[in-house]
């Protein structure tokens, strides 16, 4: 078990970077190379931390004293990077969506499994202390329907990767709202069938539809639905991520910070301290044992399909099993 777990980026974009701060804070960590196909970019993430810096990623992959490894890139991109952490025996830690199409997705999955290799996607919001009271309350309990939001401004600024390159990013539904639909799951349950509507009503710069609605019906009987907007107030963030759950007869309302149980006409706000997706996956490596992962890359290509299937649904104007 080393002192401290030796990290590579691959990618230094902006989230990337929020990832990198965290590692570096870590004390079972250090943030020992970055890459980026950018040069500048990658001298930039590199410097706080005096950090080595590459253009290629298997040469990087190849130094000898690393770890783990943080895949952070454009989804499209997705595949190759993973296949060369896998072949040579890497755990990683891969951003959502796990990738753009489930051929790539399914081959990733399946040279993680038989290499038996610690991954973690990075569905943060799993490591939330509000979802952990969310559990506790719904267990055993009958919930009945869930109804999640997406609305956002990012269609409004200059954000041509994922708004004015559908082939590229696959829209809102897989670049953003996967968030929101991997909640579902956790919360809720594996998704059966979907069923998305979809227009394009104010952005029609754009080749990719800005408003979604999607309805679902779980495995389990639940059934549900998700709207999604790339054209709300760009600085409101307040109705990205939101989940309301029947559940009984109450109600449950979910965000990031607060769960708001209203029981009998009384509504009471709980809050509790989260975790990190950083120290768990660091930590992780460092004992050889992913047990604590909440998204396995396994898991994570099964929100992948729900994404895919509710894309499919919307354009072809059918339902879809996932």
């Amino acid at each position: 078990m080393p002192d401290k777990v030796n990290v590579g980026f691959i990618g230094c974009g902006g989230n990337a970077r929020g990832h990198m701060r965290t590692v570096a804070g870590l004390p079972n960590a250090r943030l020992a190379a970055v890459c980026d196909m950018v040069p500048e970019l990658a001298k930039q993430a590199a410097e706080p931390y005096g950090a080595a810096t590459y253009t290629d990623h298997r040469a990087m992959l190849d130094r000898g004293d690393l770890h783990a490894a943080y895949i952070s890139i454009p989804v499209h991109m997705h595949g190759q990077p993973e296949m060369d952490c896998i072949s040579r025996g890497m755990p990683f830690l891969v951003e959502k969506p796990v990738s753009r199409d489930m051929a790539t997705a399914k081959k990733v999955a399946a040279a993680v499994a038989q290499k038996k290799l610690i991954t973690c996607v990075g569905y943060q919001l799993r490591y939330c202390g509000t979802v952990e009271i969310a559990r506790e309350t719904l267990a055993g309990k009958t919930v009945a329907m869930v109804v999640g939001k997406y609305w956002c401004g990012t269609g409004r600024g200059d954000a041509s990767r994922w708004t004015r390159q559908f082939q590229k990013s696959g829209g809102q539904l897989l670049e953003q709202a996967t968030h929101t639909i991997d909640l579902m799951r956790y919360l809720i349950g594996e998704v059966d069938t979907v069923y998305t509507q979809q227009a394009s009503r104010l952005l029609h710069e754009i080749d990719c539809a800005d408003v979604h609605c999607v309805s679902f019906r779980f495995q389990n009987g639940v059934i549900g639905s998700l709207t999604t907007s790339w054209c709300y107030e760009p600085k409101d963030w307040s109705n990205a991520n939101v989940l309301d759950i029947l559940y009984d007869a109450d109600l449950l309302h979910w965000t990031h910070a607060t769960v708001t149980h209203t029981r009998d006409g009384k509504s009471e706000d709980q809050t509790r301290p989260g975790g990190s997706i950083d120290a768990v996956f660091v930590e992780a490596v460092q004992k050889g044992d992913g047990s604590a992962i909440r998204s396995p890359y396994s898991d994570g290509v099964k929100s992948l399909a729900v994404s895919l299937a509710a894309i499919e649904s919307g354009i072809e104007g059918a339902p879809k099993k996932v």
